[in-house]
């Protein structure tokens, strides 16, 4: 095998999350139901002998050592192999969304690398290299629907209806870090359970960093109050600044110059599920 073309990497969705508490190390603990959305980015990659690390943007412009060179770096390190790849990365997903855009891209680069460099590495082995890249990455390895605990490395599969969602980005994006530092933060929110989450999947709880960020960033109060005017009610996903509702129709307004919106579908299983073993 020399190529792997069209490999995708789905977004995600945070249909509530909940900060729990905070780790001596600083790490916040986190409650979430992460949820898979057919909103994605596409890898391309080319197997290279010499082993050299080479990127080219499809589409948007990246930064020069993104979490896709870092993530096919960090597994080429950890297996000691002497192959290299270049790939091809188009994105779709817009960035600084709470989208995990790149976080999805560097668990597809680990899964196609995997393959294509034949090192026959399991989940659990490509999820600790990924917890290291972010915290987002197990969960697109995992390759399901999941309650998310911890600080996004405990996961559980979850069941979470078939339903669209109209997904709005406004132009202005917000850096995570920005919200996790803020004294306005609230870091002790209930520890919620799975059996209240069932009851109601799409109405179940909220996003603790929402306030936060609707305080750093006018647009997000925007884009919820834009969902409302809609008579659609919004959560921010994420660390934001993108916010989502459930939404039937075919069709949406017009969002503003500068947004981007989209009507997503949830998936059950990650386009990649199988492309590692779980038993290692």
């Amino acid at each position: 095998m020399k190529t792997l073309y069209d490999v995708a990497a789905p977004a995600k969705l945070n249909l509530f999350l909940h900060v729990t508490g905070r780790r001596a190390d600083g790490y916040h603990l986190l409650q979430s139901v992460f949820m898979l959305i057919d909103w994605h980015d596409s890898l391309h990659f080319e197997l290279r002998g010499d082993g050299g690390l080479s990127r080219e943007d499809l589409a948007a412009p990246l930064p020069a050592d993104d979490l896709v060179l870092r993530a096919a770096r960090a597994l080429q390190q950890a297996a000691g192999t002497r192959l290299g790849a270049h790939i091809g990365v188009h994105k779709r997903i817009p960035s600084q969304a709470g989208l995990g855009g790149g976080s999805s891209d560097a668990a597809s680069c680990l899964l196609a690398l995997n393959r294509l460099w034949g090192l026959n590495l399991g989940v659990r082995t490509l999820s600790r290299i990924g917890l290291a890249l972010g915290a987002d990455v197990p969960f697109f390895l995992f390759g399901r629907n999941a309650w998310v605990e911890g600080i996004g490395e405990s996961l559980q599969p979850v069941a979470v209806p078939p339903a669209r969602f109209l997904v709005v980005k406004p132009a202005e994006g917000l850096e995570t870090a920005r919200i996790f530092t803020s004294p306005l933060l609230k870091r002790d929110t209930d520890r919620a359970t799975l059996l209240g989450f069932a009851a109601d999947p799409f109405g179940f709880g909220r996003n603790d960093l929402q306030t936060v960020a609707q305080n750093l960033s006018a647009d997000v109060a925007k884009a919820l109050g834009w969902l409302a005017a809609a008579g659609a009610t919004g959560k921010m996903t994420g660390s934001g600044s993108a916010v989502f509702a459930p939404w039937s129709s075919p069709e949406h307004p017009a969002v503003p110059e500068g947004w981007q919106a989209r009507l997503c579908s949830n998936m059950d299983v990650h386009p990649l599920a199988g492309w590692a073993s779980s038993d290692d």
